[in-house]
């Protein structure tokens, strides 16, 4: 392709050139015969002039012949020169005429005195030779510097694309599970070490990302063995009750098993999708009381039915650059908890302020210690393993800390003597 346009520009230069030139010298050449006849008509006035006389000065000479013409009568002309008009009477300027199978290239002018014509003519031939010499004097560089310089720019061309040529070598022979980062210190690719690098970091988030779902993978398979192997076991154990009332109790235990399992599932897929997402995502103001209500309106039956109550303070409407999707699990995450772990009658408060913009839950339940507190976040970490839950809820709630840069301050509740989470927003100067 490269080649292709070199030599389509190559051919377009030298025809413009060619053109050009041979247009150039064409008026030069008519230039020169004008001024021969000006010179000529200027000498006729003078009764003395000898026109015959046509000394041999230069090569082409003998191609270039004139004539006067005083009323209609031929009165003087080259030694070189044909005896029929080189031009009819009465025309001035340019004309091709043929003479004898001779071609010319006439100009003709009115002499000193109005019955006087002077007609200076130049041989076609000796014109064309003049012409192929000057054009090739002008065209001859341009003929053989533009290949020269094609080969030159393509063999540039080829030795700065050999890093990359090198480069796609080495990515194609590559194996699918190859991840490990490319060195761009040897084989001569210290050109393209920009793409290089561009590749290593895809290379890192790819093994990231691998990693992650490996990992996500072997914790769902690990965790969801125990609620399906109790569901199991409850199956089991109606299948072979004797009475009503165990054979009640186990469809119970099958029926919460179900819950959990159901539970688990739905944050196993919410982590999923916080681990697929892009970091950095440009977030659009949103209403965060709206989801809040939402979130709230769908976990005040569990407290209710647990004896206790849940309180939401903050103002009607406050507008944030975040995630409503977010907003809504990490709050569904940690008023869940709150239900959970602070056993009969659970109270639970949930605050929104504006300035700075952050979120503030707060249980009655005992709480958890320093050492327990800096655990949170793990994977399928649980204060209190006698209770049940996945452990999930605080992995899905540092993770998306992460995503948005919140900052996420652990302590114990002054009010209702429980825990207490603040979470930060950035700043919300904008929203």
């Amino acid at each position: 392709m490269l080649v292709l346009a070199t030599a389509l520009v190559w051919v377009a230069v030298l025809a413009m050139t060619w053109r050009r030139t041979a247009h150039e010298l064409s008026e030069l050449l008519d230039a020169h015969l004008a001024q021969t006849a000006t010179v000529l008509a200027a000498q006729t006035g003078h009764d003395d002039d000898d026109f015959t006389i046509d000394p041999v000065l230069h090569k082409y000479q003998a191609k270039v012949a004139f004539q006067i013409w005083h009323e209609k009568e031929l009165v003087g002309k080259s030694a070189r020169a044909p005896d029929q008009l080189l031009m009819p009477l009465g025309m001035s300027g340019f004309m091709d005429q043929t003479i004898s199978g001779q071609h010319w290239r006439v100009f003709a002018t009115q002499g000193h005195e109005s019955d006087v014509w002077v007609m200076v003519a130049e041989q076609s031939a000796a014109r064309r030779e003049i012409l192929m010499a000057g054009l090739q004097s002008a065209v001859g560089p341009v003929l053989i510097g533009l290949p020269v310089l094609a080969l030159l720019i393509g063999w540039l061309v080829m030795r700065a694309l050999a890093p990359l040529r090198l480069l796609g070598h080495t990515v194609a022979t590559r194996h699918a599970q190859a991840l490990q980062p490319i060195r761009a210190d040897v084989s001569g690719m210290s050109e393209v070490q920009p793409l290089v690098q561009a590749l290593n970091q895809l290379f890192a988030q790819v093994q990231t990302h691998i990693e992650s779902e490996r990992r996500f993978t072997a914790d769902a398979a690990h965790e969801l063995r125990t609620p399906i192997a109790a569901i199991r076991m409850q199956a089991q154990v109606v299948q072979g009750a004797s009475n009503e009332d165990e054979r009640t109790q186990a469809l119970q235990a099958v029926l919460r098993g179900c819950d959990r399992a159901t539970h688990l599932v739905a944050q196993l897929l919410d982590l999923a999708r916080l681990d697929a997402q892009s970091m950095g995502d440009a977030l659009a103001p949103v209403d965060v009381m709206e989801p809040t209500r939402q979130v709230l309106a769908e976990l005040i039956p569990q407290a209710l039915q647990q004896g206790g109550c849940i309180d939401l303070l903050g103002p009607d409407r406050l507008l944030l650059r975040t995630d409503a999707v977010r907003v809504a699990v990490v709050l569904r995450n940690l008023v869940d908890n709150a239900l959970r772990y602070s056993g009969t009658s659970p109270q639970v408060q949930v605050r929104w302020q504006a300035l700075p913009a952050m979120l503030e839950v707060q249980d009655a339940g005992p709480g958890m210690s320093q050492s327990q507190i800096q655990r949170l976040g793990d994977r399928f970490f649980r204060a209190d393993s006698s209770r049940e839950g996945s452990g999930l809820g605080w992995s899905i709630i540092a993770r998306i800390a992460q995503r948005e840069g919140l900052q996420v301050q652990v302590d114990q509740s002054p009010q209702l003597g429980g825990l207490r989470v603040r979470l930060t927003w950035p700043d919300q100067a904008h929203a």
